[in-house]
């Protein structure tokens, strides 16, 4: 969508809901997480892991700093555009995770900081 097209919707741009979803485990599970558990990221900064859930805090600190480039466009050819698996960094556990794209939504640059 372009510039024009997303501001006609209410906004100034565009960015992507993410799912981050726990794809293998190929140790042994360290912290209590099994494949498939997961948490998402709307609304450019909302975090929500499903009810009685949780996601181990070393798993989400390694996939963190790649979350707010998967959220935007990036050049075709740019490894973010090709690459979404990543990993914790507990090499007892070696728990891969992969980083989902769920839903593109226009926002005000304005109502973010």
């Amino acid at each position: 969508m372009t510039e024009n097209a997303a501001a006609a919707q209410g906004g100034d741009m565009e960015l992507y809901d993410l799912r981050v979803c726990v794809d293998r485990i190929e140790g042994r599970s360290v912290c209590g997480m099994a494949v498939g558990d997961y948490f998402e990221l709307t609304h450019s900064a909302h975090l929500r892991i499903p009810a009685d859930r949780h996601f181990c805090v070393y798993a989400l600190a390694a996939v963190l700093p790649f979350l707010a480039a998967k959220q935007r466009d990036v050049p075709p050819g740019d490894w973010l555009a090709q690459d979404s698996l990543f990993a914790c960094p507990d090499p007892e556990e070696r728990l891969v995770m992969r980083v989902e794209r769920t839903g593109r939504r226009s926002m005000n640059s304005a109502d973010l900081t």
